[in-house]
């Protein structure tokens, strides 16, 4: 199966709005791919869903987490910390996560991340690319 770590943005946009994005979530629940987080993605993914502009209850993100998120990915335990490879320095997690995951492929839209084409020889894509090679 195709394991692929999702940005937070590119999580956020899956699960709240529908459109091109949309379709990750029906994709990793048909078991397609799987999602894999690291504590700290993990935990920007979930202080992010807080955000008021989201309007989402503590009880509405946690049924988030327990009915989209969790039954369907995994989490893995980062034992080799990375630093200062992104421009931005916080982008630098999912690096980290990518490599502990021995992920396929690194899903953004973040400009920092994609600037790096790839990392130890894990392609970092667009959700469109992602989706292309999900059909192959």
């Amino acid at each position: 199966m195709i394991r692929a770590v999702l940005d937070t943005n590119v999580l956020v946009s899956a699960l709240l709005f529908s459109g091109e994005m949309g379709h990750l979530v029906s994709s990793w629940k048909a078991r397609k791919f799987l999602p894999v987080f690291s504590h700290d993605t993990f935990a920007e993914f979930r202080r992010v869903l807080a955000y008021p502009k989201f309007s989402l209850t503590p009880r509405e993100i946690d049924a988030l987490f327990q009915d989209e998120v969790l039954p369907f990915c995994e989490v893995v335990d980062v034992e080799d910390e990375i630093t200062g490879l992104c421009r931005d320095h916080a982008d630098d997690k999912f690096l980290c996560c990518a490599v502990a995951a021995k992920a396929d492929y690194i899903v953004s839209g973040d400009k920092d991340l994609l600037v790096l084409g790839n990392f130890r020889n894990i392609p970092i894509i667009t959700v469109a690319a992602f989706q292309e090679k999900m059909r192959k």
